[in-house]
């Protein structure tokens, strides 16, 4: 298995506090921007599956999932509230601009089998 950075989609297609669900070799992602930073996670809840994509950013920058209102530390993936056993996973994340035209790129790294 290689890790690779890969990328997920332009930093101009997120919304600050939205989700954006990104599927590409297998995985299932979602992508936020909170405070201009970009952050990838798992795109199913570990609670209930819940699409996270469809859920916001709270002002602690948690994901929260739109099915259950679980709450997701953005950079660890850690449950707000304390149950230690649940956890999101989360990518490394990066941008990336384009020397030829200006855009900003989000990827991720991600380990391809």
């Amino acid at each position: 298995m290689t890790s690779r950075w890969i990328t997920l989609c332009s930093i101009d297609e997120l919304r600050e506090g939205e989700g954006k669900y990104v599927e590409l070799q297998g995985f299932r992602l979602a992508v936020f921007l909170n405070q201009q930073t970009p952050y990838v996670t798992d795109n199913a809840c570990p609670h209930a599956g819940g699409s996270m994509s469809g859920g916001h950013v709270d002002a602690n920058g948690c994901a929260v999932c739109p099915w259950h209102g679980w709450a997701f530390e953005l950079k660890t993936g850690k449950i707000s509230g304390g149950w230690d056993n649940e956890m999101l996973k989360t990518y490394p994340c990066r941008t990336l601009v384009d020397d030829g035209g200006g855009k900003v790129w989000v990827q991720a790294e991600l380990v391809i089998a």
